[in-house]
């Protein structure tokens, strides 16, 4: 008998299938639209936010907001585009109001983003904010002193931490040493990442 071989496509299906059936935080309920993700299953490097927004609440697709347009626009002065890569959150509904999700509310909904990274299985995890460096980390952190540093992770993967595009969008200053002079520096790092882990 032959071997069938299961495509990440189909696996991810089954994800995403289960995130649109799934209840078990009260974030459901306020939901007009889950956000699995978006982008390549087959890059090395995926982009994990901490939650979704209003108008990725609306369209159900990860970082369409104004957030999400800086996030696009600074791939693309790098030379990446949104569907080379991957794009997510840690919590797949949207936080009342866009707060922070709960401990709670990303313990319920980690395990869909973990199977993601199983499917897809990158080198790199590039995580945008503090909130998604500590559910990886498993502990607070301030991403002011953690940006820019390779972390390991399990199975060889490298944690990257930069700044959340909408804390960007909050301290507008784009000089030499602004926080977006150093999320560009971020970024050319994951460019390098990109091109240096591509799947041949």
């Amino acid at each position: 008998m032959g071997t069938k071989v299961i495509r990440k496509e189909d696996l991810m299906d089954a994800v995403v299938r289960r995130i649109y059936n799934c209840s078990a935080c009260p974030l459901h309920a306020g939901r007009m639209n889950p956000v699995p993700g978006e982008g390549s299953l087959d890059t090395p490097v995926i982009f994990v936010g901490e939650g979704p927004g209003e108008e990725e609440d609306k369209t159900g697709r990860p970082f369409v907001g104004r957030a999400g347009q800086l996030l696009t626009k600074m791939l693309e002065e790098v030379g990446l585009k949104r569907e080379d890569v991957y794009i997510t959150n840690v919590v797949k509904c949207r936080p009342p109001g866009n707060r922070v999700p709960t401990q709670q509310e990303m313990n319920a909904c980690g395990h869909f983003l973990l199977a993601q990274i199983g499917i897809i299985n990158p080198k790199v995890i590039v995580t945008l904010g503090g909130t998604a460096l500590s559910f990886f980390l498993e502990k607070k952190v301030s991403i002011t002193k953690m940006r820019g540093r390779e972390i390991p992770w399990i199975g060889g993967k490298i944690l990257f931490p930069t700044f959340h595009p909408s804390y960007l969008l909050r301290n507008r200053a784009t000089g030499p040493g602004s926080a977006y002079d150093l999320a560009m520096q971020d970024m050319q790092k994951i460019k390098g990442f990109f091109d240096k882990y591509k799947k041949i």
